[in-house]
């Protein structure tokens, strides 16, 4: 299906099956995600395994290296969730890449007693905003994702937590938590060359809860 569009450059013809909207052919490297939003998979992808200790530079090194045969230095996408870099170079030779890092509303708005979680995530916000920057002349995006609180593993003990859980709610507009899958989905779509012009932005996946002000009935 074609549609013609009208700008500075003419005429123009968007066919929605151009391959901007399918990740076919393309290698990524994902940092921290065995379990919960990160159960690749479960969601069809091929996957290859490595158990790795990525605060100590020798793993890190020692995973590139094994990653780098697997798929001859072709790295298309890369998705942090620990904030340890992961060496450029690798990224940069496959031309076009896309980097996600997986941050939290806690880096973006107050959350109570994580104070010091919140700094990470707000490093790893501002850090997002610097390689879109740095390394947009090597055409390599940099954006991040920061969920509210989730439906996974990790989040079962503080969410069985019924006092915990009617908070998070009450503050959350859409008056749920969310589920893995609109998270993952948000996570793919920064992935895709449909999200070509988007970098060194912080999107939250978490029902209106970072632009909740002073609502009586969501506090």
């Amino acid at each position: 299906m074609k549609r013609k569009r009208c700008g500075r450059g003419g005429d123009m013809a968007e066919t929605f099956g151009d391959g901007r909207w399918s990740l076919k052919g393309m290698t990524a490297l994902v940092t921290g995600g065995t379990k919960g939003i990160g159960d690749w998979k479960a969601k069809g992808f091929g996957v290859s395994g490595s158990v790795c200790d990525v605060s100590c530079r020798a793993q890190r090194e020692k995973l590139m290296e094994t990653f780098s045969s697997l798929v001859n230095g072709k790295l298309n996408i890369l998705i942090k969730n620990p904030a340890i870099l992961i060496e450029k170079p690798t990224v940069e030779a496959s031309g076009a890449a896309s980097i996600v890092f997986i941050s939290s509303v806690a880096g973006v708005v107050a959350v109570k007693n994580l104070s010091v979680y919140s700094v990470t995530k707000g490093a790893m916000n501002q850090l997002t905003k610097n390689l879109a920057c740095e390394w947009a002349k090597d055409n390599i995006r940099s954006n991040a994702v920061a969920p509210w609180y989730v439906k996974t593993a990790m989040a079962d003990q503080m969410l069985n937590n019924k006092t915990l859980l009617e908070e998070a709610i009450n503050r959350t507009p859409l008056r749920r938590v969310g589920d893995p899958k609109e998270v993952s989905s948000l996570v793919a779509f920064l992935r895709l060359p449909a999200s070509s012009y988007i970098t060194g932005q912080t999107i939250c996946a978490d029902g209106g809860t970072n632009v909740n002000g002073f609502e009586p009935n969501l506090i």
